[in-house]
């Protein structure tokens, strides 16, 4: 591996602005980011980089969620936005920046996480449909792209509801 894998500290906010830039097209997602670090509940520790040697070409962020149902409402985290530098995908990076993430997710007793993204690549990481336990999302998406991966066993079962997002995420 040519890389490591670190929370992020302030002097890589610059990089990881230019590293989604790259990765999506636009900046939407840095955006996202900037506005989500400005949450009372803003984990830095959450917020995970690939470092080659002092140049970010990967990043993870978890943000605090919840899932409000009928009767009660459950924390859960948020995976979003994830990205690699396009000349590093496809040799391990995202795949090193997701274990680790959800490793220190969990180590840090976290028990739910839900994320948007392509099945088939999330699949690989344990990540199932959140309808399968009667979780939805607030906005369209199919149900397919909207999964959900249980930190703890049982986890997600009993906690159907809706998911409540940040308001950085319909800013975005």
């Amino acid at each position: 591996m040519d890389w490591i894998v670190r929370a992020e500290v302030e002097s890589d906010h610059i990089a990881i602005d230019r590293l989604h830039q790259s990765a999506f097209g636009q900046d939407g997602e840095s955006r996202l980011v900037r506005a989500l670090r400005c949450l009372p509940d803003f984990a830095p520790e959450l917020s995970l980089v690939a470092d080659a040697k002092q140049r970010i070409i990967g990043h993870i962020l978890f943000t605090s969620i919840r899932i409000r149902g009928p009767t009660r409402s459950v924390p859960a985290l948020a995976l979003a936005p994830m990205a690699v530098l396009p000349q590093w995908q496809r040799r391990g990076v995202g795949s090193s920046l997701m274990q680790i993430g959800l490793d220190c997710c969990r180590r840090l007793g976290h028990t739910r996480v839900i994320v948007v993204g392509h099945s088939r690549y999330y699949g690989r990481f344990g990540f199932v449909s959140a309808s399968r336990f009667g979780i939805q999302a607030p906005f369209p998406v199919s149900p397919d792209a909207f999964m959900a991966l249980a930190l703890q066993v049982h986890a997600l079962s009993g906690c159907p509801g809706v998911v409540e997002y940040p308001a950085a995420f319909a800013a975005g």
